[in-house]
């Protein structure tokens, strides 16, 4: 009989990486965990080395996000996981699946205060489903293991372990898991009676769709039974690829600079269904969609963990089941033979054709009309990946998303993201076209990850849209202290050049008719690339200038 081969720790969790489905790993290298990564040399595992952790651990949640499996990021301690941190509250808002493993210093120096020594179930406990440090080398597989089931369960969400540098290179036995799998929560039968009944008697109803764990095949089946029930469908904050907006009961999406004709829509409806979602600050319109904590509307909850149920609106019916198995019990209903709401749903996709096709022209370069030009000539399987700024307003209102999982940006509205996002998401789907979208402030937040995207030949195109300013927060200014500008302004580089010194491809464009040539030089360059779109100060959104806000701030004086 063979004896069976000890193994290190670190290659005990690599394997059960592996054996997790773990193809790609995301990092910025440290001494803290330098067994990890010799583990993965052996064992061929993939890596994507970053230049900040805060990029590494936003790549992370983009792959979360795509794959729905958990994006795995390592980091070293102190300030390597500081730096994370940005990135694991992205994935506690955005119920998005992620592993932060960090580097630790060695138990025997433990509270002494010793180099980048942290304490990180104090720093992790308010942003993470669960935060644990692996004190025994045996144990690495069974913690890791229990990892990626709690970072699956019910809402998904970010986990972070430690691992101490010493207990890394204690010798093991190999003793791998089975891999981690969410369960499906499905609905009963009795719930789904009752929502039927609802259905049958309502007038005016309203489906919002939001939230993870859904897949391509949920989608397409919402959006089979939306036509069989002719039921209007809108779509929760940053949650637009869940269905499809030339659909013809699409009514538009309940995010920032909502359609006010939805918002009335949703206030008056008489029965407000939402599927997947939390209806949080953002797609309540400031928490007053619906009266909390009881609505005077018949609100049903469809969500897969019950702890969110009554949190902040009591429902009328709540369904403890994952969007995919709710669907898969609703695809079964048949439609009520009187729909009377069937008018309403075709009015409510001709207000949201008109709303996001409609536009007031401003000088230099018209974001409007950039997105547009986009919407329409991007591939149907283009993704676009954007941080925060009041330039995203423009791509809720007019980039029209075609094909499911299309859009990654963080619902907690970190700025940043683009970049990192536009990075994992090439590297996940080395053939569709990829492009990220931000604000000059927003860029500048994590643009040195465009030196990883020149790294691994990754081509995507990067547009930065310069108004000189920090401008969401320059709005609020406006509007609070008028005439009183201070810490909103911006000097901003030549963002072409930038990325030309990167080895990239960089091109600078004044006006609204010369984007189209910019971006097909762009994409044709086969470089990572840069578009430099100069806008203008006073657009701060799609419907409102500064120069009006201003104004009406004095009047109110």
């Amino acid at each position: 009989m063979n004896a069976i081969v000890e193994i290190s720790a670190a290659q005990a969790l690599v394997d059960q990486l592996i054996a997790n489905g773990v193809d790609h790993i995301f990092c910025v290298p440290g001494e803290s965990y330098l067994a990890v990564l010799d583990a993965c040399y052996e064992r061929n595992v993939k890596l994507t080395v970053c230049r900040n952790e805060a990029g590494a651990a936003m790549m992370a949640d983009a792959y979360g996000k795509a794959t729905g499996r958990p994006g795995i990021c390592f980091v070293t301690r102190g300030p390597g996981a500081a730096n994370a941190f940005a990135g694991v509250h992205i994935a506690q808002h955005d119920s998005t699946p992620m592993i932060l493993f960090i580097g630790q210093i060695e138990r025997s120096n433990r509270d002494r205060g010793a180099f980048q020594e942290v304490d990180y179930r104090a720093m992790f406990a308010g942003q993470t489903k669960w935060t644990a440090e692996i004190d025994d080398g045996a144990r690495v597989t069974e913690y890791v293991s229990r990892a990626f089931h709690v970072a699956l369960a019910g809402r998904p969400g970010p986990v972070a372990l430690a691992l101490p540098k010493d207990m890394l290179e204690e010798r093991v036995l190999p003793r791998p898991c089975p891999p981690a799998a969410a369960v499906e929560t499905a609905p009963g039968a009795e719930a789904m009676d009752a929502l039927a009944t609802m259905i049958a008697e309502a007038k005016r109803p309203l489906f919002v769709l939001g939230g993870t764990r859904w897949d391509e095949t949920a989608s397409r089946r919402m959006m089979d039974w939306a036509s069989a029930f002719d039921m209007p469908v809108a779509t929760s904050y940053r949650r637009l690829p869940l269905f499809d907006p030339l659909h013809d009961c699409y009514a538009g999406d309940l995010g920032l600079a909502a359609n006010p004709k939805l918002v009335a829509r949703a206030r008056a409806s008489d029965l407000f269904v939402l599927v997947g979602g939390r209806l949080g600050e953002i797609p309540s319109q400031g928490y007053k969609l619906l009266d909390i904590p009881a609505p005077r509307t018949r609100f049903v909850h469809i969500y897969p963990q019950g702890e969110e149920f009554g949190r902040v609106y009591a429902p009328t019916l709540a369904i403890h089941a994952s969007p995919k198995a709710f669907i898969e019990m609703l695809a079964k209903q048949e439609p009520p033979a009187v729909r009377p709401w069937r008018e309403e749903t075709r009015q409510a996709h001709q207000d949201y054709l008109g709303f996001s096709r409609s536009f007031a022209p401003s000088a230099d370069v018209d974001l409007a009309q950039t997105m547009i030009w986009l919407s329409d000539h991007l591939p149907s399987d283009a993704v676009i990946c954007n941080g925060a700024g009041n330039y995203a307003s423009w791509i809720h209102r007019y980039f029209r998303f075609r094909s499911y999982n299309s859009h990654f940006a963080p619902t907690s509205a970190t700025m940043g993201y683009g970049v990192p996002a536009a990075v994992a998401i090439k590297r996940l789907y080395p053939e569709r076209l990829v492009v990220s979208l931000n604000g000059d402030g927003d860029f500048l937040m994590n643009g040195q990850e465009f030196a990883t995207a020149v790294q691994y030949d990754l081509p995507i195109i990067v547009v930065v849209c310069d108004n000189a300013s920090y401008g969401t927060i320059r709005m609020h200014q406006e509007r609070n202290y008028p005439a009183r500008v201070v810490g909103t302004d911006l000097r901003n580089p030549d963002f072409a050049a930038y990325a030309r010194a990167f080895g990239g491809y960089g091109a600078r464009v004044e006006r609204t008719q010369d984007f189209p040539e910019a971006f097909e030089a762009a994409r044709a360059s086969g470089l990572p690339s840069i578009i430099h779109l100069m806008m203008d100060p006073d657009r701060i959104t799609p419907t409102a200038n500064l120069s009006a806000l201003r104004a009406e701030a004095f009047s109110r004086q």
